[in-house]
């Protein structure tokens, strides 16, 4: 009985030293990248990660903007903002946030001003 476990652990294992020997020759002969149809490194993939993690908890945090539907993409440092916001002010405060978040180059604001119902 304990043999399956056993043989079934070897196997995974086997299957992961494959796995990682493939990747490794595949990374070795062409620089790292983002997923297909992106011109992005991993590198910048994940600086781009942290920064909208950080643009998010600001908004999150921030007193002075209501930003339950705010949305935030980043893509090399430059961050998007979607959604709506309940009034101008809020608008011009989350660009506010966003633009002393470190990291952040440029901030586009697309955010709609839609009256609370």
């Amino acid at each position: 009985m304990k043999r399956i476990p056993m043989l079934t652990t070897v196997a995974g294992v086997a299957c992961m030293t494959f796995a990682l020997a493939a990747g490794a020759q595949t990374t070795t002969t062409a620089p790292a990248a983002a997923p297909s149809g992106s011109s992005e490194s991993v590198g910048q993939h994940v600086d781009d990660t942290t920064i909208t993690t950080k643009v998010k908890t600001e908004l999150l945090t921030a007193k002075n903007v209501k930003s339950e539907h705010i949305h935030v993409k980043t893509r090399k440092g430059v961050v998007s903002l979607t959604g709506t916001v309940p009034s101008a002010e809020d608008r011009d405060n989350a660009r506010q946030v966003v633009e002393g978040v470190s990291g952040v180059s440029s901030v586009k604001n697309h955010l709609k001003v839609v009256a609370a119902q």
